[in-house]
């Protein structure tokens, strides 16, 4: 599975309700931690495919990422039927594996 952009907030809004258990990554280009750890998240979406594996990209998708209250970057957001389960601030990628293990879980 591939890590696929989310484009608008209306689409958001779908995905996060569908029923399925998303991650999200939020991101900006500008960051650096974000870089570093992106393709880690990519290969999580490989390993884990019963997750949805999205990201966001807070300067383009300013209202998603003010809905789901995105204050640093890189954060990481669970959500399942609408809701958030679980999130994570940073790039740390031991957290970040305990996060998608956690999301794993859910399934």
């Amino acid at each position: 599975m591939t890590v696929t952009p989310i484009n608008s907030l209306d689409e958001f809004r779908q995905l996060i309700n569908s029923g399925r258990v998303i991650a999200i990554d939020f991101w900006a280009t500008w960051c650096g931690p974000c870089r570093s750890i992106s393709p880690r998240f990519e290969r999580f979406s490989e390993e884990l495919p019963g997750i949805g594996f999205y990201k966001v990209d807070v300067d383009e998708q300013g209202a998603i990422a003010q809905e789901v209250g995105v204050r640093a970057m890189p954060t990481f957001v669970v959500f399942q039927n609408g809701n958030k389960v679980d999130d994570l601030v940073g790039a740390d990628p031991p957290k970040l594996q305990m996060l998608l293990a956690n999301a794993q879980s859910l399934l």
